[in-house]
């Protein structure tokens, strides 16, 4: 399904998300809680920082206790080993599901934040209620995943590209302004060797949990831009017609990150994924 774009909320919610403040569990994680109701954890991708869903939790938390974390080496979050695999990020979910005392929650991940939240799917069982995967890869063609491990290969050697991402991410409308200035600065403030662990398992992670999809048998939103050159409304459709219970929805002329860029689209959508199957509990 392809859905209207729009920026009808986008400067203000994206201007809107300052430091939130922080706890930390006992192994090092550091985020951010508000609201109270179903758990809902959101995960950001490579290079961000948990103010990336600020727009989302701001809306989501009026409904749900909402707890966005941020991702390892990231924000205030200890590292993972240099080495560590997509594997590894998915466990690490699973221990800070342990050490919030959480038994089952819904998950949207963004980016390789949704590679993880796909891996808990596939491997968690019950614990994870319901999947939401934004502008997440799914079998890369030889060309993206040649260049994606070009670039996860030159990061040691010439440090976080800040200007590729943006590039790849972003289009020059001027309502993406406040968006991409937004993620510049975050981009400026990531630990780069947590930038290059996370990044090469992102490469190498697009088929490390490809063909669970028909294991997971929750609600699975799969969203996209429609003009994300990366993570592509292709993909989107592909791992919605292997998932039992999932669904594709594309916004129209957005790239990676919709959900700073089409916040109200984006709210709207996550929340029909969080509604859905109510009527049979």
């Amino acid at each position: 399904m392809l859905t209207a774009g729009s920026t009808k909320g986008t400067a203000a919610a994206t201007s809107a998300a300052g430091a939130l403040p922080r706890k930390r569990t006992a192994s090092g994680t550091a985020y951010h809680e508000a609201g109270s109701g179903e758990p809902l954890v959101l995960i950001h991708g490579v290079g961000m920082r948990l103010e990336a869903w600020a727009p989302q939790i701001a809306f989501l938390s009026a409904g749900h206790r909402v707890i966005a974390v941020d991702m390892p080496g990231h924000g205030e979050s200890a590292k993972l080993p240099a080495g560590s695999r997509l594997e590894e990020f998915v466990a690490w979910l699973g221990r800070f599901l342990d050490e919030m005392a959480i038994d089952t929650a819904s998950v949207a991940g963004h980016s390789m934040g949704a590679l993880i939240s796909g891996g808990a799917a596939a491997t968690l069982g019950e614990r994870i209620g319901r999947v939401a995967y934004l502008n997440g890869v799914y079998r890369r063609d030889p060309e993206a995943k040649a260049a994606v491990l070009a670039r996860a290969a030159a990061i040691p050697v010439t440090g976080v590209d800040k200007e590729g991402p943006l590039a790849r991410w972003f289009g020059d409308e001027p309502d993406s302004l406040i968006a991409r200035e937004l993620t510049r600065e975050w981009l400026n403030l990531v630990d780069p060797e947590g930038y290059a662990v996370a990044y090469a398992a992102f490469a190498g992670g697009d088929e490390t949990y490809a063909d669970r999809w028909k294991d997971v048998r929750g609600p699975a939103l799969f969203l996209t831009g429609s003009d994300d050159p990366n993570s592509t409304p292709l993909m989107a459709s592909q791992m919605a017609a292997l998932a039992p219970k999932g669904w594709a929805r594309i916004v129209k002329g957005h790239r990676h990150m919709v959900n700073l860029t089409a916040p109200d689209i984006v709210n709207s959508l996550l929340a029909e994924w969080l509604s859905f199957g109510e009527d049979e509990r």
